[in-house]
């Protein structure tokens, strides 16, 4: 049966994919979808689909399932997004949609997407239920009632086995990053949800690669699915290579920060493949000078969702992660990725390159490999389609160099949306009498209970003492650096 599933999927997917080589439309406007939707994707200056979304929108809108494979920054969140809301009967205030996300920083990610591709319909409600964030709150939203909910299995699970979340009325299902889920062990839980789910239903699952399990998956819970794949291959004029013959760990680290002070890049990335090496690696670098966190599964949900946002908001120029910890990472302009070692799985490893040379900027991706390396780099080669050329490191002068400082520092701020604080509060507050200048101010986050907002470093501390000393909106609240 299965085999049949997957021959039928991949002919549709080729028959999709040669009409938009034949020079089908690529305008949303071309596409069926509600007025509303269309009105909003011109304020957003979205004209053109890309790849991913000509290939599956048109499948999604017309009710059938669809098994899409595509690398981060692809667009497929608002392939999905458009497609559950053009469905999204908004009159009908049931859970109609369920968006499962393998991580909380995804799934807050594709909230937020949705929610803007929403603005232009009236009265849509999205919730996001997630571990590592406190029950209460969730628990009086849904009371509240919700059409779409974007979460994590385990969360949803929780909820179900309390009787707090019906799901007899969802008519769309999606898995995004469906390989993540299934390889952090939520298969168990993505099974008791989708049994009490209605059996008519229409099923997305959005995967950057594509095991075997997925295949099982797609089996037990789609119907016919089209398949569509966007290859996972990359603009040289974006994205520049380049790999380094290294045998030992000690060689790795060396190269790294010789690369590292070379380059300068504002804001990287170090992929790891093991959590320990995640952490060794940051505390090397820290010791030596750089500004630098770690990312990965031990940290506490709290603790990686402030790595996170002081690498989002330039407050640290390397990040060093797991693959798994840097899902839902929201970064539109990544100058480097290094790959520590070379990843596990070929399409991990494109994957992880991907997310720099995004939204047509340009980036580079240095690859450390020894000649234990030799299949993968194979691999690697064949996918890249040409053969690997080593690269020499850089001159050891550079290790007079010392790193550059991060641009902005973040203060937290005891206060927030629950105490009526808005960014434009934060911006006054920092800015008023003797304050500091608003090109000095960059991304502001606020959160129920407290603030984020970066500062530039040389006016960091007057930044803090104007909030500490100050009030914002007639309070004093209680302000640190992290």
């Amino acid at each position: 049966m299965l085999s049949v599933i997957c021959f039928f999927a991949q002919f549709k997917g080729f028959i999709l994919s040669q009409s938009i080589q034949q020079g089908a439309s690529t305008a949303f406007a071309s596409l069926p979808l509600k007025q509303d939707l269309l009105d909003n994707l011109k304020t957003m200056n979205f004209e053109a689909m890309t790849q991913i979304q000509a290939q599956s929108l048109p499948t999604i809108l017309a009710g059938d399932d669809v098994i899409a494979q595509a690398k981060t920054g692809s667009g497929k969140t608002a392939a999905f997004g458009l497609g559950l809301l053009n469905k999204l009967d908004v009159k009908r205030f049931r859970i109609q949609t369920m968006v499962l996300c393998p991580t909380r920083e995804l799934a807050d990610q594709v909230a937020k997407e949705i929610r803007t591709l929403a603005r232009g319909t009236h009265n849509v409600k999205v919730l996001t239920l997630c571990g590592g964030v406190p029950m209460g709150p969730q628990i009086g939203s849904l009371e509240h009632g919700a059409h779409i909910i974007v979460g994590t299995p385990g969360r949803i699970v929780d909820h179900l086995d309390r009787n707090r979340l019906d799901l007899s009325n969802v008519n769309m299902l999606v898995l995004d990053e469906a390989d993540r889920m299934l390889e952090m062990g939520f298969q168990d839980q993505l099974d008791q949800i989708v049994a009490e789910m209605p059996h008519e239903r229409q099923t997305l699952l959005f995967s950057a690669t594509f095991p075997e399990q997925i295949k099982t998956v797609a089996d037990q819970i789609m119907y016919k699915p089209t398949m569509v794949k966007v290859e996972s291959t990359h603009d040289d004029l974006t994205i520049e290579q380049k790999f380094y013959l290294i045998e030992d760990g000690q060689g790795r680290t060396e190269a790294l920060e010789l690369l590292l002070l070379d380059r300068q890049p504002e804001s990287a990335v170090v992929f790891c493949n093991t959590k320990r090496e995640t952490q060794k690696v940051a505390d090397t670098l820290a010791g030596k000078g750089f500004s630098v966190l770690a990312l990965h599964g031990d940290l506490e949900q709290r603790d990686r969702d402030k790595m996170l946002l002081q690498f989002a908001n330039k407050s640290a120029r390397v990040l060093v992660a797991t693959d798994v910890a840097a899902r839902g990472l929201d970064i539109d302009a990544l100058d480097a990725v290094f790959n520590y070692h070379i990843a596990y799985d070929t399409e991990v490893h494109i994957h992880r390159i991907g997310r720099t040379g995004r939204a047509g900027s340009t980036g580079v991706a240095y690859t450390f490999f020894s000649n234990e390396d030799a299949y993968k780099v194979s691999l690697i080669e064949d996918a890249m389609g040409k053969a690997i050329v080593e690269t020499p490191l850089p001159s050891s002068s550079v290790l007079t160099q010392q790193p550059i400082e991060a641009e902005m520092v973040t203060i937290q701020i005891d206060a927030g949306k629950k105490h009526k604080i808005r960014p434009g509060d934060i911006v006054g507050g920092l800015t008023g009498e003797n304050g500091i200048a608003g090109t000095d101010i960059g991304k502001i986050k606020v959160t129920d209970i407290r603030s984020y907002v970066a500062v530039n470093r040389f006016a960091a501390k007057k930044a803090l003492n104007k909030i500490t000393n100050g009030r914002l909106k007639g309070k004093t609240y209680r302000a640190w650096f992290l």
